[in-house]
């Protein structure tokens, strides 16, 4: 892969190419990536999606949107600092196209705060719970009627290609979705596959999947545009990862290492003191021991402990990435950027506490269990109304759903895989407050 190409400020629908030294300065078009992104609905729906705490209504907790902000301020840091090695390393790039490494941390930025427009209510249990319906619940009655591709679609489905879609589909008199351009595309583009087949290497990039079946065309097209290497596993293709993602990712596992692990001592699901010793272990070598004996409360020394750690390993991150970037270019580096950190027995001693004490405690188990049967009821509700309607045998109820959110999901479609995907999309798009408010409203709960 070259810089040249993954640069791309290419958007959809360009007939003309566009060349970096002809940017306006003031305006340039991967920060209007960013200003597309923080300005769409999608985004804004984050505020009232879950990070840790699903329904949470303290304000020491995250949202989906609140993290998304933090991992973009840590994602431009570490795209400013790589950029500026690599346009070092590669200067052409600077001086003959233009480009400057502020731009390399406007694109990490403006991928980093979409990286989770995607994700559904109640954290990655909604996924699952999504996934579920249709492997185990009433939705596997589609199986028959769906290619193999398309129903692991709908039972893996994943906030990642949930989130492509949301950012390049077309709607009436929208055409191309937020129209980013095609490098923060790539950079976004976190599992550059297709739901089949399933993990077929360990490689970081064949983890998950990226796109569903309908994006399919569109996500080639990208992939060709910023030149990302074409492979060929059982007879499938997929294609190495955009190199940028995987500072795009760094930032992703540092805040979320770093800040639910804050959050988890706030809400006193960890002790305090247990927990500081923890993060003191991973800032050993830079933290100045007087100032910090110096802090009076909690907060403060949380505060300082957490900015440490997170500058600590922005550092790491980059100066991994600038150490493997011939493999990286090439299509060869195969782990997370973090994996490969000296701290990583601190790192994962730090998530180890954070599943134990946090993910799998009481208050987040007993509302994960809510948002299973809240969106297994929503999905069903709206999946049987669309297939009535299709077979031409609508209820007085079907109807009346359809006509309360039938204008939010694509019920007339005559292709199943089409409906079924709208359906979710339209279902993973509610916050958590929206779907119980619906969910209370279907079951005759709350009539307001």
């Amino acid at each position: 892969m070259n810089w040249e190409q993954l640069l791309s400020l290419k958007r959809q629908g360009d007939t003309n190419k566009r060349l970096r030294k002809e940017q306006d300065e003031t305006r340039l078009g991967f920060e209007v990536d960013y200003d597309r992104i923080i300005f769409s609905s999608a985004f804004r729906s984050l505020q009232d999606k879950t990070q840790v705490i699903p329904l949470s209504k303290t304000s020491f907790v995250h949202t989906r949107l609140t993290h998304s902000l933090e991992v973009s301020v840590v994602g431009r840091s570490l795209g400013r600092i790589v950029g500026k090695k690599i346009l070092e390393k590669h200067p052409h790039l600077a001086t003959i196209h233009g480009y400057r490494f502020n731009d390399f941390g406007a694109i990490v930025a403006a991928a980093a705060l979409a990286h989770d427009i995607g994700n559904p209510p109640f954290g990655h249990s909604g996924e699952k719970a999504i996934g579920e319906y249709f492997k185990t619940g009433s939705g596997n009655r589609y199986k028959k009627q769906l290619t193999p591709k398309q129903y692991q679609d709908l039972i893996d489905f994943e906030g990642n290609a949930n989130g492509f879609k949301i950012l390049t589909e077309s709607r009436e008199g929208i055409q191309g979705g937020l129209r980013l351009s095609y490098a923060t595309l790539g950079a976004f583009m976190k599992y550059p596959k297709e739901s089949l087949p399933k993990k077929p290497t360990t490689h970081i990039a064949h983890k998950k999947y990226g796109y569903f079946q309908n994006e399919k065309d569109f996500f080639k097209e990208v992939a060709e545009e910023v030149g990302l290497l074409k492979n060929k596993i059982e007879n499938e293709i997929t294609y190495s990862r955009h190199p940028l993602t995987f500072l795009v990712e760094a930032a992703d596992d540092i805040c979320y290492t770093i800040i639910d692990f804050e959050d988890g001592i706030n809400l006193g699901l960890i002790e305090e003191e247990y927990a500081l010793e923890y993060l003191i272990k991973l800032v050993k070598d830079t933290i100045n021991t007087t100032k910090y004996n110096q802090l009076a409360t909690t907060a403060d020394r949380l505060s300082y402990l957490r900015a440490l750690a997170i500058n600590t390993l922005i550092g790491e991150a980059a100066n991994i990435f600038i150490e493997n970037e011939d493999a990286i270019l090439s299509g060869d580096f195969e782990t997370a950027l973090i994996d490969k950190s000296k701290y990583e027995a601190q790192i994962d001693d730090i998530i180890k506490i954070s599943i134990a004490k946090i993910y799998q405690s009481q208050e987040v188990t007993e509302k994960e269990i809510a948002g299973y049967e809240i969106l297994a009821t929503l999905l069903d509700r709206y999946c049987v109304a669309t297939d009535n309607f299709n077979d031409n045998k609508s209820s007085n109820y079907d109807k009346l759903i359809l006509r309360a959110e039938g204008g939010y999901f694509d019920y007339q479609n005559e292709d199943l895989y089409s409906r079924l995907i709208s359906i979710s999309n339209f279902v993973a798009s509610l916050t958590d407050g929206n779907a119980l408010l619906k969910f209370q409203k279907i079951r005759g709960l709350r009539l307001e």
